[in-house]
């Protein structure tokens, strides 16, 4: 096929409003206000040859402004080059914005980009983004944790994770880290004996403990058999994360909140957690990603990725090792297509590229949109 070139780059920011206001422990501690919306980075590239490719990045309660304001002042650097060079264009779009660094939100804008770039390319060859990768499986493991947050009583929790596993969801994650930690224990009692002691069960604390507590708490849930402790330290404490992991018995799961693979590299090596968790369009896209599965595997870690699983079910299908991959379903009016779930597991799709399609929900919540080139 003859070298192609991009024709034009479309963004858009998109304003998703939650069913419900939720709140994790970030909440209950002062922190935050409950989470009412999630705002989303669009990015579709087309080319000269009628290629379509789309990408997105999100940001909660702040930060989405200035992504797409970030990415509307780089976009253009991407009319006329091949769409195949995907390594060479983020690389071009880090030094037209290399004022603003390589972390945090202008590597969240560019992910935008560099998700599109991948998607289009799967696209062009005909193949599901796992497959294009290479993939070492057709469904990952999935937990549910959409419905385990702290504003919600644990008859509700326990509601929608029997709800979960009716849909053929395999683990239930709970939030955790409440200023009383008897009640938190009492939640994660009430759910463990709900669901049973066969079901995988995780909890996450969203940084919201100190050392000591958090050392106190993962000695006292050991006794639920939890598949890991999320984010039991603020997320930048190495030094802390690595005692607990050397000192618990419950695997230490973290890595969400980082935004760059320099950021992940310091946690890898200073032996922070069991389980990586890291989130794509937070670390600047695929292009990323892909280094810090080679890292974390190299290192021998377990891999779930946050959030996004409409990205990250492709990714983790490509991890060596077995993964999880996170079950939200708030982003599911943004998309025409659902991803399937079955005994337990997310199914890849057989659709080209990431296998979704902008939905008229998404055309009709969206607030602001650029384009460049020509349409």
């Amino acid at each position: 096929m003859p070298t192609d070139s991009i024709r034009s780059v479309k963004l858009s920011t998109v304003t998703l409003p939650l069913r419900h206001a939720i709140s994790d422990a970030k909440v209950f501690t002062g922190r935050q206000k409950p989470m009412t919306e999630v705002v989303l980075l669009f990015a579709e590239i087309s080319t000269d040859q009628d290629q379509h490719g789309l990408g997105f990045s999100y940001s909660k309660r702040a930060g989405g402004p200035g992504q797409y304001a970030h990415a509307a002042e780089v976009a253009e650097n991407l009319i006329g080059e091949d769409p195949n060079d995907i390594a060479r264009l983020i690389t071009k779009l880090q030094w037209a914005g290399a004022s603003v660094g390589r972390s945090g939100l202008a590597t969240q804008a560019l992910a935008a980009f560099d998700i599109a770039l991948y998607d289009l390319k799967a696209k062009r060859a005909g193949l599901p983004l796992a497959k294009l990768l290479g993939a070492y499986r057709d469904s990952v493991r999935t937990y549910n944790t959409s419905g385990g947050f702290l504003n919600a009583s644990l008859a509700e929790v326990n509601e929608r994770a029997s709800r979960s596993l009716e849909e053929g969801i395999g683990g239930i994650k709970i939030k955790v880290g409440l200023p009383d930690g008897a009640e938190d224990l009492r939640r994660v009692r009430g759910v463990r004996e709900h669901i049973g002691d066969d079901v995988p069960l995780m909890v996450d604390a969203n940084q919201q403990w100190d050392r000591a507590t958090a050392l106190r708490m993962g000695k006292r849930l050991e006794e639920f058999d939890l598949v890991w402790i999320e984010e039991p330290l603020d997320a930048y404490d190495v030094e802390g994360h690595a005692r607990l992991t050397s000192t618990l018995g419950t695997p230490i799961a973290t890595g969400e909140m980082l935004a760059s693979v320099a950021e992940h590299e310091r946690l890898i090596d200073g032996n922070a957690c069991d389980i990586i968790q890291p989130d794509a369009p937070r670390v600047g896209g695929i292009t990323q990603f892909l280094r810090l599965m080679t890292l974390a595997d190299r290192r021998g870690l377990d891999l779930a990725p946050h959030f996004a699983m409409e990205i990250h079910l492709h990714l983790a299908a490509c991890y060596p090792r077995e993964t999880w991959v996170e079950h939200f379903d708030w982003l599911d009016p943004l998309f025409n297509e659902r991803l399937e779930t079955k005994d337990g597991r997310m199914l890849v799709p057989d659709r080209p590229g990431l296998g979704v399609t902008l939905s008229d929900q998404a055309r009709a919540w969206t607030t602001a949109s650029v384009s460049f080139g020509q349409d």
